[in-house]
């Protein structure tokens, strides 16, 4: 049911500002006027339906062309793609600060509030990924190609682990093979004729035929990636360095509208790779940046690394800079911040609509 506040006489055509507070069944949305009076309140059903009745509620107070939204990443995905179809720019919004909560208290129609307050005072500028379009597709099979990743990590460590307590006459079975033929010898045996050491063999089998499933789930899913890498942006593919893994994380950080970061700057602070001043009176210096998305700050750092080993420009600019002087470290996030403007560019050429 919608809450309204005291509703000042206005056209219906002055800009409205929306808020949302998103929550996995439920949304609860607040319209704020430009100078950041509440004109109203309401909560909504986290389903299509609910999205239309929201928009439609949310225009009755005037024209919205700005929501701020909670966790456009999770619980308000849906509704940050059904308000982008509807015309209206998503500016993604952080929970507010305990400070904040402290003097205000916490409820969802504070939170909606606050997100519609977010956007006006310009405090929230930064728009939510559009999730509409091929890298959010990248994501998903990503997700699961990370799990079964992890899952086979998990699987060849327990396997070794029950191998090197079986009994000595299964140990020396297994000895001396390499890792991909220890696991096809593993997923061969029989349990039926190893007496007592039938549940070591039982064991080493199930594990081993675990991890080749999960060996070919993920060739699967790593060859639907790259198929779709090669459709948006193939020319990631083409850099040096730049695998579909690595190639896959950028793109997810950039998102399928890489243009709402502004400039190549903004992803190199996104990914972590932009120094922080720290300066003070006379004092000029800069630190590390340990913020930022650590998986993509860790795909640039992979990808450097192998530019290290085979890219004649890369290793003339390291001899130079040790010349001059610098540490290894220092003239390795000097190359991370300029592969993150060089892939950026890339990136943002291969995703940009033309206008």
């Amino acid at each position: 049911m919608a809450t309204p506040a005291s509703r000042i006489d206005r056209e219906i055509d002055e800009e409205v500002i929306l808020g949302v507070d998103t929550h996995k069944d439920l949304h609860v949305a607040a319209v704020a006027s430009p100078v950041g009076r509440t004109l109203a309140t309401a909560s909504f059903p986290a389903t299509t339906a609910g999205y239309r009745q929201l928009v439609s509620w949310a225009r009755s107070h005037g024209t919205v062309a700005r929501a701020g939204v909670e966790g456009t990443g999770s619980y308000g995905a849906a509704l940050a793609r059904h308000l982008v179809v509807e015309q209206i720019t998503v500016i993604e919004v952080n929970r507010p600060d305990r400070a904040q909560r402290r003097r205000r208290g916490k409820s969802d129609v504070i939170d909606a509030e606050a997100a519609a307050r977010a956007v006006i005072s310009l405090r929230a500028t930064a728009r939510a990924k559009a999730g509409n379009g091929p890298v959010e597709q990248i994501r998903i099979y990503k997700v699961a190609k990370d799990s079964a990743v992890k899952a086979r990590v998990q699987a060849t460590n327990q396997l070794k682990s029950v191998l090197i307590t079986a009994e000595p006459a299964v140990r020396q079975s297994l000895t001396g093979l390499s890792a991909k033929a220890l696991i096809e010898r593993c997923a061969e045996l029989d349990d039926r004729t190893e007496g007592g050491n039938a549940a070591v063999v039982y064991t080493l089998r199930t594990l081993a035929r675990r991890i080749q499933h999960l060996a070919a789930e993920i060739a699967e899913l790593l060859a639907r990636i790259t198929s779709m890498i090669k459709t948006c942006a193939p020319a990631l593919l083409d850099q040096y360095g730049v695998g579909p893994d690595s190639a896959a994380v950028l793109l997810v950080a950039a998102g399928d509208n890489p243009h709402r970061l502004g400039s190549e700057a903004a992803f190199a602070a996104l990914c972590g790779v932009s120094p922080i001043e720290m300066s003070s009176g006379k004092t000029s210096r800069r630190r590390l940046n340990r913020g930022g998305n650590r998986e993509a700050n860790a795909a640039l750092f992979r990808i450097i690394l192998t530019r290290l080993r085979v890219e004649q420009r890369t290793k003339d600019y390291v001899a130079r800079r040790t010349a001059e002087g610098r540490t290894k470290r220092g003239i390795i996030r000097c190359l991370k911040r300029y592969a993150a403007r060089q892939l950026f560019r890339i990136i943002h050429a291969a995703l940009t609509p033309a206008t």
